[in-house]
């Protein structure tokens, strides 16, 4: 049995869902996107997997699966693939197959829980790199003391390496991404650095900093200069641009801090009679904390200059985790985001990247 297909004649959302690769199954996946259509009448799916296995679960969700478009995919990415491996087999997998339909046009989105390497190599495959860009980026949620909760930290992982060119990328796209994620009209952009001080960090770092700074005006955006690991979560900043290999450090050290405090107040306030009686009364207070430091509410990381707009979920993610990436996702594709931030990087990085081109065809 194949559900309904999605209805795309009216004013709703398609997502495309690789339904395979997370580590919590299937029924992770079902949960997430029940709970996302159950607050939001828009959103349609496509769902690639084993169709076997996901109509039952599709029958016990019936308003779900008059939404939802399952796509029959038995091949699946592991999270032990190398990406030179899935780039030459990854075809006709789920994950390739929920990219393909938003290469296609039948989806504005694809969400998916699979291995994050695979994930960013097939996505450049089938969606290719946006004119201009020579290294995509993953931009994240980070929790902040700022008025919208939140600030947005890119690159955390699509690669390790970032010269000053891709840092100024970065900038232009992870600017765009806070316009039209926190709806803030002119971010305010720092640079990751070692120390605040003009003349700490290495000689990329300074150039980098200089083309921001040009940038910045025609851009829409205000560069604050450098700014350090304890500014991540503060409020003077609202995105954070760095390399991939030091934002996914900073990253995991983050949500695994996360949840130690979180097991530690619960040791704490199990430790004696006292403490528990104590839990009763800080109860709603407690609640707001553990929400407000909780990794699956904040999870999605967008992928960055493609053509297409792709979000990569945690691969152990429940069905809150699922819902929260998919509400990004559908937040990103109402704003036409990978429409605003094409022409964002057209217009923003172009000169900069000819003349860098220009210098380097000089100095070879």
């Amino acid at each position: 049995m194949t559900a309904s297909t999605p209805d795309t004649s009216d004013r709703s959302t398609v997502i495309s869902i690789d339904a395979m690769g997370g580590e919590r199954g299937l029924s992770a996946v079902i949960g997430g996107m029940e709970k996302s259509a159950r607050k939001n009448p828009d959103i349609r799916f496509i769902l690639h997997g084993p169709e076997p296995h996901l109509a039952p679960l599709l029958q016990r969700q019936p308003a779900l699966r008059e939404r939802t478009e399952v796509r029959h995919v038995e091949k699946t990415v592991s999270m032990e693939d190398k990406p030179s491996r899935v780039l030459r087999r990854g075809k006709g997998t789920s994950m390739w197959n929920a990219l393909e339909s938003v290469a296609k046009g039948e989806a504005a989105v694809a969400v998916s829980c699979g291995n994050t390497g695979a994930l960013m190599a097939l996505s450049m495959l089938a969606l290719r790199k946006a004119p201009g860009v020579d290294r995509p980026a993953i931009a994240v949620m980070w929790p902040s003391r700022n008025p919208s909760g939140y600030n947005v930290v890119l690159d955390v992982g699509a690669d390790i390496r970032a010269d000053a060119r891709d840092l100024l990328n970065y900038a232009i796209m992870g600017a765009a991404y806070v316009r039209n994620g926190l709806q803030l009209k002119r971010p305010r952009v720092g640079l990751l650095n070692v120390g605040t001080e003009e003349h700490k960090g290495r000689p990329e770092l300074h150039e980098a900093a200089q083309l921001i700074e040009a940038a910045a005006p025609g851009s829409d955006f205000e560069y604050v200069g450098y700014v350090e690991g304890s500014d991540i979560g503060g409020e003077g900043v609202d995105l954070i641009v760095t390399d991939g290999f030091t934002g996914n450090v900073a990253l995991k050290t983050a949500e695994g801090t996360a949840m130690q405090v979180r097991d530690l107040l619960k040791e704490a306030f199990r430790f004696t009679p006292l403490s528990r009686i104590g839990a009763l009364f800080a109860l709603t207070s407690l609640r707001r904390l553990s929400k407000r430091i909780d990794p699956r509410r904040v999870n999605g990381g967008v992928f960055l200059g493609l053509n297409g707009t792709v979000v990569k979920s945690h691969g152990s993610a429940d069905a809150t985790g699922l819902s929260a990436a998919i509400k990004l996702a559908f937040i990103l594709a109402q704003n036409g985001f990978a429409e605003k931030l094409a022409r964002r990087v057209a217009s923003g990085a172009g000169p900069a990247q000819t003349d860098t081109k220009r210098k380097e065809a000089e100095a070879s």
